[in-house]
C-alpha cells in the first residue's frame, strides 16, 4: 500500500508542478507570440510580423506615458530608498518600533492604499499628477525597503560602528564611510525590486493618476476598455522583458551578496 501511494505521488507531483507552471506562463507566451502577428484579430494568425512594434513609436500618448513611468519609478525608488535607510539607521534611538508599521504596507490589499491615498490627496485638495504619483508608489516602496534594509542591518557587527565612534568619526562619517557601504547590497536589491513593482504597478497608479499624466499601466487599461487592440500585445511585452530584465539583476545581486557573505 505503501509502495503504490508512494508511486502514484511521483507521478502526480511532476504533473501537478507542470501544469501550475503551464497556468502560470502559458498566458505569458501566448501573448509574446500574438505580439507578432501581422493579423489584426487577435485569435488568427497572420504570420509573423513586428508591425505593431513599430506601431508604438506612432503613439505619442504611449510615449509619454512610457517616460511618465520611468521617471515616478526612479524618484519613488530613490525617496523609498533614502526614507527607509534614514529609518532603519534611526530605530536604534526609538523606542517604539515604527519599522513594524511598513510591514502592514505588503499585507493590507493595495486597493485600500490606493482609495485611502485618494482621500489624503482629496482631503489636503493636493492636485493628481506626478507629486501623487510619486507619493503613492514612495509608501509602497517603503514596505519592502525598510524589511530588506533592516535584515541587513541587524547582521551588521556593532564592533564596526563602535571602532568607527572610538577612532573620532562622526555620527555622519560612520553612516556614510561604514554603514552605507555595508548595506549597498541591501540597498541595490530593494532599489531594484520598488523599482520593479512601480513599473508594473496599477491600483495606486489608477487612483494617483490624472488624464494628463497616466502610468503605462494605466494608459493599458484605456485602451483595454476600447476594445482588443494588437498594439497592447506588443506594449505587454516591452513591459514584461523590462521587468524580467529587473527580477534577473535582482537576483545575480542577491547571489553575489550570498558569495560575499560566505567569503
Amino acid at each position: 500500500m505503501i509502495e503504490r501511494r508512494s508511486r502514484f505521488l511521483r507521478i502526480i507531483s511532476p504533473l501537478w508542478i507542470i501544469g501550475s507552471y503551464l497556468f502560470l506562463y502559458l498566458p505569458m507566451v501566448v501573448l509574446v507570440l500574438f505580439s507578432f502577428n501581422a493579423s489584426p484579430l487577435p485569435g488568427q494568425w497572420g504570420g509573423f510580423s513586428t508591425r505593431w512594434y513599430s506601431a508604438l513609436a506612432q503613439m505619442p500618448e504611449l510615449v509619454h506615458a512610457a517616460w511618465a513611468t520611468i521617471i515616478i519609478a526612479s524618484a519613488s525608488t530613490l525617496l523609498s530608498l533614502l526614507l527607509g535607510t534614514a529609518l532603519v539607521y534611526a530605530s536604534r534611538w526609538l523606542r517604539a518600533p515604527l519599522h513594524n508599521l511598513f510591514y502592514a504596507n505588503v499585507l493590507v490589499p493595495e486597493i485600500l492604499v490606493g482609495v485611502g491615498l485618494l482621500s489624503l490627496f482629496s482631503w489636503l485638495s493636493m492636485p493628481l499628477g506626478y507629486t501623487s504619483l510619486i507619493a503613492g508608489h514612495t509608501i509602497l516602496g517603503l514596505g519592502f525597503v525598510v524589511p530588506i534594509v533592516r535584515a541587513r542591518f541587524l547582521e551588521l557587527d556593532p564592533v564596526l560602528t563602535e571602532a568607527s565612534a572610538d577612532l573620532g568619526a562622526s555620527e555622519w562619517q560612520t553612516f556614510s564611510k561604514v554603514m552605507v557601504p555595508l548595506l549597498l547590497p541591501a540597498l541595490l536589491a530593494a532599489g531594484l525590486l520598488v523599482f520593479t513593482i512601480s513599473l508594473d504597478d496599477f491600483l495606486i497608479a489608477f487612483f494617483s493618476s490624472s488624464p494628463s499624466v497616466q502610468t503605462l499601466s494605466v494608459f493599458i487599461y484605456s485602451m483595454v476598455r476600447e476594445g482588443v487592440d494588437p498594439r497592447i500585445n506588443a506594449i505587454s511585452t516591452v513591459m514584461l522583458a523590462a521587468s524580467s530584465a529587473l527580477v534577473l539583476l535582482l537576483s545575480a545581486m542577491r547571489v553575489l551578496d550570498q558569495l560575499i557573505k560566505h567569503d
